[in-house]
This record gives structure tokens, C-alpha cells and sequence, in this order.
């Protein structure tokens, strides 16, 4: 360098500092990000494959035939029909997101050389302040919209409270619900929204691809086959939005992880249904289901919560979302 010439400094593509570190962190060839996802896909089909043992000999010993299984196969998955503790199931259902985050995260740390930290945040160290107050939030929403609905139309819902089996549920939830919701965040808005934004150049369309792709990977949930893609589809990939933005608006993906987690988590705590995909052992069972009253209770629920982290961490550049 000659003594009277500055330093070049390197541009960086983003304004937004989530997406700049999946720029500036580890190798980003695109074929490492194909490899990743099929490192997960293949460690959650691998369990799953293992799963389907105990799961079909259940069923075979409660009088379901292999003929059924291949007429509906969410019916090894339906505890009361195969005659399986719903508990042990449930357990069993987290542990195919245990094997696709390791699946992922091997690729992620050998293969990229990325720690897991810039994937989740664009900061030093993941701020998991947010990751609780995001879970405060959403679950004392999710609360009150259950006892309301309680009160609003009793004859729907019936208490189930057994003290044993909850306090299994609990177990089970508390321990292993944070890994399969922390693994979907991971996934969807952080190493895909990193990966794709690589491609197009903003952050938009990944937000707009990945929330479509996080609505098409639940079409195999009961809830699509009970109301239908033209029900759930959209609900999943609003909800997939939702989370999206909020990630790319606060750099990170501590808030909606606190989102995901007390959705499933104290859901699966408060009330389980005939056609939802976790059957559990919880407080309450609704015996009738409105998609379209839901929908609309958790517009109101996203609204309240989006303008309570709008003003506490007071977003201003909305250009983050795009660019």
C-alpha cells in the first residue's frame, strides 16, 4: 500500500445487520445451503423411520391394519387410536426436530464454518431478554383468548385435567418444545432468510419464499386435511410471515422464537382438539373448532403484539424488511 492511499473498506450488501451476518460470517456457497437442508430433512425422516416401529406395533396391538395406516397415515399419530400414552408419543414427535437440528447444525459449523450464534442473532451474544418477553407476551394473550372462549361458550369445551398426565406434559413440553419451535425459527427465518437473501440481493423475497415454504411443510398436519390448503395454507404462511418480519425488524431471531415457543408450548398446556396435531393431556378439549373465529383471534393477538415490541424497541427503519 503506498503511504498516501486509504484502506478499501468492505461494502456491505444489507442495511440490516441479521442479514449482513450471513453475509460476512463463514462460507455461503449456495450448494452448503443445499446441503443443509437436506442434513435436516435427512435427519428427520432418519428418526422417523425408526419411529414408525413402536408406533405401527401400537397400532397393530389396538386393531388398526396396515390397510388403514395407508388410507390415513396421521392415524399413527393419533394417540387414542393406537392405543399409546399421549405423552410418550409427543416425546417422540420432538424427537425427530432433535435429529434435524443436529442435522443442520453439523453442516452449519463444519461445512459453512458459521458459528450457530450468527445464524440466530446479529449480535455477540443471542438476547434472550427478548426471547422471554416475546414468550410473556404472546402467552399471556394466548391465556386470556382461552378463557374467554371458556366463558364465551362453555358447552364447547370440557375440562380433562388429570394431575399425573400433566405433569408428564409438562416435563415433556418444557424440555423439548423449545427444540422443535427453536429448529423450525432456525430453518425458516434464519438460515434460509440468510441463504436466500444472498441470492436476491434484498429481504423481502426470502421473507415472502420462506413463509410460503413454512405453511406448504404444515399441509401434512390433521388441520389440513380437516379444513382444507385453502383454510390453513394462508393461515401458516401469515403466521410464517408474521414471525418473518418481526425477525428481520429487530435483527435476530430471539422474539419470534419466544413467539413459536409459547404458541405450541401453552397450547399444548391449555387445550388439545379432535384435529390438531398435538393430541396432549391438556387442561382443556375443545369438541368444536371455528378456523375462521381463530383466524381472526390471532390477527388481534399479532396486532397487540406487534405494537407492544414496536414501541418497546422502537422500530423505526421499516426499510430492514426490505433491504
Amino acid at each position: 500500500m503506498e503511504p498516501n492511499e486509504t484502506p478499501v473498506e468492505t461494502k456491505l450488501p444489507f442495511n440490516n445487520l441479521f442479514l449482513n451476518a450471513g453475509f460476512v460470517n463463514g462460507l455461503n456457497h449456495w450448494w452448503m445451503y443445499v446441503l443443509g437442508i437436506f442434513a435436516a430433512m435427512f435427519g428427520y425422516f432418519l428418526f422417523q423411520v425408526f419411529m414408525v416401529f413402536p408406533l405401527m406395533a401400537a397400532a397393530m396391538n389396538n386393531g388398526i391394519t396396515m390397510s388403514d395406516v395407508q388410507t390415513d397415515p396421521n392415524i399413527l399419530f393419533d394417540p387414542d387410536k393406537i392405543g399409546m400414552n399421549k405423552n410418550i408419543l409427543l416425546a417422540l414427535l420432538f424427537g425427530m426436530f432433535i435429529f434435524t437440528f443436529l442435522g443442520l447444525f453439523i453442516v452449519i459449523k463444519r461445512v459453512h464454518k458459521k458459528t450457530l450464534t450468527s445464524v440466530i442473532t446479529a449480535y455477540d451474544k443471542v438476547r434472550f431478554n427478548r426471547f422471554f418477553f416475546a414468550f410473556l407476551v404472546w402467552g399471556i394473550f394466548l391465556i386470556i383468548s382461552c378463557v374467554v372462549s371458556y366463558f364465551l361458550k362453555p358447552e364447547d369445551v370440557k375440562i380433562q385435567f388429570d394431575p399425573l398426565n400433566f405433569a408428564f406434559l409438562v416435563i415433556v413440553c418444557v424440555v423439548l418444545m423449545p427444540i422443535q419451535t427453536g429448529t423450525e425459527e432456525l430453518i425458516f427465518r434464519g438460515y434460509l432468510v440468510q441463504g436466500l437473501s444472498q441470492v436476491f440481493k434484498n429481504g423481502i423475497f426470502p421473507l415472502i419464499i420462506t413463509s410460503v415454504l413454512f405453511g406448504l411443510v404444515h399441509m401434512t398436519n390433521p388441520e389440513a386435511k380437516a379444513y382444507g390448503w385453502m383454510t390453513m395454507l394462508p393461515y401458516y404462511s401469515v403466521f410464517g410471515f408474521f414471525l418473518g418480519a418481526i425477525a428481520l425488524l429487530d435483527e435476530g431471531l430471539e422474539l419470534p422464537m419466544g413467539i413459536h415457543c409459547a404458541n405450541n408450548l401453552i397450547s399444548s398446556l391449555l387445550v388439545t382438539s379432535p384435529n390438531g396435531v398435538l393430541k396432549t393431556d391438556a387442561i382443556f378439549v375443545t369438541t368444536t373448532e371455528n378456523p375462521g373465529t381463530e383466524f381472526l383471534t390471532w390477527t388481534v393477538m399479532a396486532l397487540l403484539t406487534f405494537i407492544i415490541f414496536w414501541q418497546k424497541y422502537r422500530w423505526k427503519n421499516f426499510n430492514l424488511l426490505i433491504k
